[in-house]
């Protein structure tokens, strides 16, 4: 930051290939309508999360009545799930940030030129002698690393950021060859055993799973690095 606070790099959006630079002296607005306009989707807010410099930093307010928005920075260290009314600094060189309107998915890059933060290399977990991941106080049985991959799939498979789609149980099922029955039971375990770590999102109440946890899930799943496009061998290639 310059001695007259001003913010001493800035930042932009990258959206679909598109940059956004944002301007210190007013809010960069992205939603239905705007400054980044997302996509004309009547469940997106038309004001949905601003850009603004304030107190020497950058930041990412949600300004919308409903929707929530997951941020995290490419290395999956941080996450921060933005519920209406909360903002979160913009000091890593590049977040991204993920959200639901309706069916569809959508994710865009907040780029910083001079970020307050640098984040250090962490190694990939591989599976253990199981066949389990463990990813900080969670393990994965092969068959729910495969639920998470076969959500994610969409977004693994694009090389820039943008729109995309969790898929339904049944096409999701349906892509792992197994029942519905089996799909939804395995999912139920994985966000059980994501809320009872503290993953928040994933539970409507007390016993009671989030309704749109599948959903939630994957925004999860793609944020803190669960999955990556390293990930789909595994997927196209299941071991029998």
């Amino acid at each position: 930051m310059s001695e007259q606070g001003q913010p001493a790099g800035g930042v932009s959006v990258d959206f679909c290939g598109e940059i956004y630079p944002a301007d210190p002296t007013r809010p960069l607005t992205i939603g239905r309508e705007g400054d980044v306009e997302i996509d004309d989707n009547p469940f997106l807010h038309r004001s949905f999360l601003q850009i603004t410099h304030e107190g020497g930093f950058w930041w990412l307010t949600n300004v919308g009545s409903t929707l929530t928005a997951t941020v995290a920075d490419k290395k999956g260290l941080l996450q921060a799930w933005l519920s209406p009314g909360a903002r979160i600094p913009l000091a890593f060189e590049r977040v991204t940030v993920w959200f639901t309107a309706g069916p569809t998915t959508y994710d865009f890059d907040v780029v910083a030129d001079t970020p307050s933060f640098q984040m250090v290399d962490n190694e990939a977990l591989e599976p253990d002698a199981t066949g389990e991941t463990t990813v900080g106080r969670v393990s994965f049985t092969p068959d729910q690393k495969l639920l998470l991959i076969a959500l994610c799939e969409d977004f693994l498979r694009r090389d820039t950021a943008g729109t995309g789609a969790i898929p339904s149980s049944a096409d999701a099922a349906r892509r792992l060859g197994w029942t519905v029955t089996k799909f939804n039971r395995k999912l139920d375990n994985v966000c059980s055993k994501l809320a009872d770590a503290g993953t928040r999102g994933l539970h409507g109440g007390p016993g009671k799973l989030a309704s749109n946890r599948k959903t939630r899930l994957g925004e999860h799943a793609l944020s803190t690095r669960l999955v990556t496009v390293q990930d789909l061998a595994l997927l196209d290639h299941p071991t029998e």
